[in-house]
């Protein structure tokens, strides 16, 4: 055990902590909408059903108004009924051919500065697990929480279990990730990124919230609060 592990375990500070949301944060787009575009490419997912279907649910999640198992079963129904092995080769062309592409430099860099510095880093997301999972290794962030998808009898159930990771269900989660960790967020110096008004509850649960390309609603938030405010992909 490390000189910083004894001393978080024994109540004294235990360094800096950041958590990083993904889509928008640090990835051009959003993972869920553009696994199903690349799905409906691939031609596994009716384009004219789906699509307006997945539009309608980015649209109302943007809003911050989309209802939490909406949106999480939905996107995670789209892997029911194949194992996680059947899935492995697309999911590994998604990654290269649509995720990588869509990582700017300034956010690889940014990551990479925390990480530099010694904070532990965090990467905390809306979108499941199984879809994110090679994103985090790809930036080199080596804590992922995420949504949970369900596996039963090897295949993908098309449900989520536990807290879904979004909202006020991300600082629950994060609670519970470092109460695993015998830690709490009270013994680091906590900062955290996102660009979504869906964050807030998140981003007021830190010591320094950095919004990052915020959406109208969030921005409001940020100049209200004086939070720092991050144009990071231009």
């Amino acid at each position: 055990m490390s000189q910083g592990q004894r001393s978080t375990r024994s109540g004294k500070r235990g360094g800096n902590i950041t958590f990083f949301d993904l889509d928008h944060t640090l990835l051009s787009g959003d993972s869920d909408v553009l696994w199903c575009d690349f799905l409906i490419a691939q031609g596994l997912l009716d384009a004219a059903g789906f699509g307006a279907q997945n539009a309608d649910m980015d649209a109302r999640y943007r809003a911050g108004t989309v209802g939490l198992d909406e949106f999480a079963n939905f996107y995670v129904g789209t892997l029911a009924g194949r194992s996680p092995q059947d899935w492995e080769p697309l999911r590994q062309r998604f990654l290269h051919d649509v995720i990588v592409p869509r990582i700017p430099p300034s956010a690889l860099a940014l990551v990479q500065q925390h990480q530099a510095a010694g904070d532990l880093v965090v990467m905390t997301t809306a979108t499941n697990r199984f879809i994110t999972e090679l994103t985090a290794a790809h930036i080199g962030i080596g804590h992922l929480i995420a949504t949970e998808p369900v596996l039963a009898n090897g295949v993908f159930s098309g449900r989520t279990t536990g807290t879904l990771n979004m909202r006020e269900g991300k600082v629950a989660r994060l609670h519970a990730w470092l109460q695993d960790r015998a830690q709490s967020l009270d013994q680091f110096h906590s900062s955290a990124y996102s660009d979504s008004i869906n964050d807030l509850p998140l981003l007021s649960a830190v010591q320094r919230p950095v919004a990052v390309d915020p959406d109208a609603r969030l921005r409001a938030q940020a100049v209200q609060r004086g939070w720092q405010i991050l144009e990071l992909k231009r």
